[in-house]
């Protein structure tokens, strides 16, 4: 069976794509997180800082320019200590290409966000 977009639908906390699933058949309209691990994250204060660094960085550089995650990262740590949100840098950004903000690119190209690995850059959509 192919999955079509009203089969489809972002994790509330990490943004990556989540697909219907048989299991959630009686309750898909209700499901909001991929795992057990974001239903237990969710979004903090921490991680809304972390979209309005990425949306205040992109706004203050030139239509077409990207970020690195770890410069909204910078933003919101206190000090030195930014390395340990680098993954919610990430899934902030994952967020905002669910709301059509931003665009995760890869070598230059638009990828999936869900299935990105590796080192990327955030752009205005």
């Amino acid at each position: 069976m192919a999955v079509t977009r009203a089969q489809e639908k972002p994790c509330a906390s990490c943004g990556r794509t989540m697909q219907w699933r048989k299991a959630w058949a009686r309750n898909w309209a209700d499901i909001r997180y991929c795992s057990d691990g974001c239903r237990q994250r969710k979004v903090t204060a921490v991680d809304l800082a972390l979209e309005d660094a990425i949306r205040s960085l992109l706004s203050s550089r030139a239509a077409g320019a990207s970020i690195c995650p770890s410069e909204a990262a910078r933003c919101v740590a206190a000090g030195d200590d930014w390395h340990g949100l680098m993954e919610p840098a990430r899934r902030a950004a994952r967020r905002l290409v669910a709301a059509g903000e931003v665009v995760i690119t890869q070598g230059g190209q638009a990828v999936d966000p869900s299935t990105a690995k590796g080192p990327i850059r955030i752009r205005r959509a």
